[in-house]
C-alpha cells in the first residue's frame, strides 16, 4: 500500500514506514496515504483501528467540505486544486484529515497541489504538532485557489474589452467556460469558510493560538474568494445576456439583408419570367431592341427599390 509517513520532532522531520509510524509516540507522526481502495479501507479499520464513523467519512466517494469533532480530535475534509484533469462538474479534489493531539491521518483521491505543498514545509522543519499541519494545508489550498480564481475574473475582463458581434461564438465559449468554473468553485468554497470557521472555535489544546488565527485567516481568504467567485457568476450571466442579445441584432440584420435581396428581384423576377414563356402576344417579342428596354426596365426597377430602401434607411438596420 503507497503511504507517506513522517515522524516529527521540534520541527526535525524524518520519513518513516507504515508499521514505524503506528509505533511511534511523538509531538506529530502524520500518515498520508494517497489513494483509497480496500487495502487502504482494510489499514484504517484493522491496522489504525480508527472509528467505523471516521474511515467512512475518510473514504467516503463524494464528500464536501466540512468539519466535525469527533472525541479528542477532528475530521475536516477539504477542497482544493489537483495536477491532474478532473470532471468539469467537480474541478476541486479533496483531503480528507482526521487528527488527534500527536497524530495525523490525511487521505485523498486524487493528486492535489497542496499535498506537495505542506510536504515541503515539514522538510523544512515549519510544521510541529497537528495544528500547523492542519493550517499548512488550509493555507495552501487557499494559496493555490487564489491566483485560480482571479485569473477568472481576468478572462471576464477580457471578454468584456473585446465585446463585438463578430466575436459573438469565441466569447460565449470563454463566458460559459468562465461560469461554469466559478460555479463549481463557490459551490465548494463557501462550505470550506464555513469548515474553517468551525475549525478555528473547536475546544481542544493540540490546536495552539497561532494554529486557529492562521486557520481563521484562511477563512477569510475562502469567504473573499466566495463572494469574488459570485460576482464572477452574475457578471458571466449578464455577459451571456449581453452576447445573446449582440447574436440576436447580428441576426435581425441579416434577415433584413435577405429580405431587401429578395424585393429587389422579386419583380425582376416577374418581368423575366414573363417575358420567358413561350407564347405567342409577348408586346415587342419580334423587336430587335426588345431584349435592351427588358435589360433597363430590370436595371431601373432594381435602382428604384434600392433608392427606395436607402431613403427609409433599412440598410443601416
Amino acid at each position: 500500500m503507497r503511504a507517506y509517513c513522517y515522524r516529527i520532532v521540534d520541527g526535525q522531520a524524518e520519513a518513516i514506514d507504515l508499521d514505524r509510524a503506528m509505533a511511534e509516540h511523538c509531538q506529530l507522526v502524520w500518515v498520508h496515504l494517497p489513494q483509497i481502495d480496500d487495502e487502504t479501507i482494510a489499514w484504517l479499520h484493522d491496522t489504525a483501528r480508527l472509528d467505523d464513523y471516521i474511515v467512512d467519512a475518510l473514504t467516503a466517494t463524494e464528500t464536501r467540505p466540512r468539519c466535525e469533532a469527533i472525541g479528542h480530535g477532528a475530521f475536516l475534509n477539504l477542497r482544493g486544486r489537483s495536477h491532474d484533469p478532473l470532471d468539469s462538474s467537480d474541478l476541486l479534489a479533496s483531503v480528507r484529515i482526521w487528527a488527534v493531539k500527536g497524530r495525523c491521518y490525511s487521505v485523498t483521491r486524487k493528486p492535489m497541489i497542496a499535498v506537495g505543498v505542506v510536504k515541503e514545509e515539514v522538510a523544512k522543519g515549519e510544521i510541529r504538532d497537528p495544528g500547523d499541519l492542519i493550517t499548512a494545508f488550509a493555507a495552501a489550498i487557499t494559496n493555490d485557489l487564489d491566483p485560480d480564481v482571479a485569473d477568472l475574473g481576468d478572462q471576464l475582463d477580457d471578454c468584456e474589452e473585446r465585446l463585438d458581434p463578430n466575436r459573438v461564438f469565441d466569447l460565449r465559449r470563454t463566458v460559459s467556460k468562465v461560469r461554469v468554473a466559478a460555479i463549481t468553485y463557490r459551490r465548494f468554497l463557501s462550505p470550506q469558510r464555513a469548515a474553517l470557521e468551525k475549525l478555528a472555535a473547536l475546544p481542544g489544546d493540540w490546536l495552539g493560538d497561532d494554529d486557529r488565527l492562521h486557520i481563521a485567516a484562511a477563512a477569510d481568504r475562502a469567504a473573499r474568494m466566495a463572494e469574488e467567485l459570485e460576482s464572477i457568476r452574475e457578471r458571466s450571466a449578464l455577459m451571456h445576456e449581453t452576447l445573446s442579445d449582440l447574436r440576436a441584432e447580428q441576426i435581425d440584420s441579416r434577415s433584413l439583408v435577405i429580405s431587401i435581396v429578395a424585393m429587389v428581384f422579386l419583380p425582376l423576377t416577374f418581368l423575366t419570367g414573363l417575358y420567358g414563356m413561350n407564347v405567342e402576344g409577348l408586346p415587342f417579342a419580334k423587336e430587335p431592341w426588345a431584349f435592351d428596354m427588358v435589360a433597363g426596365m430590370c436595371l431601373a426597377i432594381s435602382v428604384g427599390v434600392i433608392g427606395w430602401f436607402l431613403r427609409k434607411h433599412w440598410f443601416s438596420g
